[in-house]
């Protein structure tokens, strides 16, 4: 398998991952994620023109894709419970699905973007026991509760290196002021 960015002529594919993403979660017990046509052919497109959509190969066919950027995510400013591992810069995954499940194009993924990128965030719905099964294979930890734009609440994971596993590290957002309360919309 390779990991390479997507191109414009990649979309069609990706929305066929996601279509089969959609029905794995919903045949698994998480029928609310990604409803109503989420994620849509314009994010997808502004992903790829960004060059923040990457796609996974397996004999020149797309069978994973994830969006894969530098933070901040305005989403994750306010966490409840517990707080992020450390305050330094981090990427940001969102929208990993894979084609099928269980042939290893997840851990694939997630392996690519642990040895791309020392300290990743994420978040996940609560229903979504494939992806936190699948994060927590991968050392990613659960440190508590962000809100997606909807108001919804998303598992919030961490990735960093051992080195990089401190609470305090002197970052620029250690010291702001709302950084445990968010920003008032």
């Amino acid at each position: 398998m390779e990991i390479r960015l997507a191109t414009r002529q990649d979309v069609e594919d990706i929305l066929s991952v996601f279509e089969a993403a959609r029905t794995f979660m919903r045949k698994n017990g998480n029928p609310t994620q990604w409803a109503d046509g989420y994620p849509s052919r314009l994010l997808v497109t502004q992903d790829v023109m960004r060059g923040t959509q990457f796609v996974c190969t397996k004999d020149d066919r797309i069978v994973g894709c994830f969006s894969f950027l530098p933070g901040p995510e305005r989403n994750y400013l306010k966490i409840e419970g517990k707080q992020w591992l450390n305050d330094v810069p981090y990427f940001v995954v969102h929208r990993l699905a894979t084609l099928e499940q269980g042939a290893g194009i997840g851990s694939f993924m997630v392996e690519w973007i642990c040895t791309a990128a020392n300290n990743v965030r994420t978040d996940t719905h609560e229903a979504n026991a494939a992806m936190k099964s699948l994060l927590e294979k991968h050392d990613f930890i659960p440190c508590g509760t962000i809100h997606v734009e909807d108001g919804s609440p998303r598992i919030a994971y961490h990735y960093a290196r051992p080195d990089e596993r401190t609470t305090d590290r002197g970052g620029l957002l250690s010291w702001l002021p709302w950084r445990h309360t968010g920003i008032a919309h």
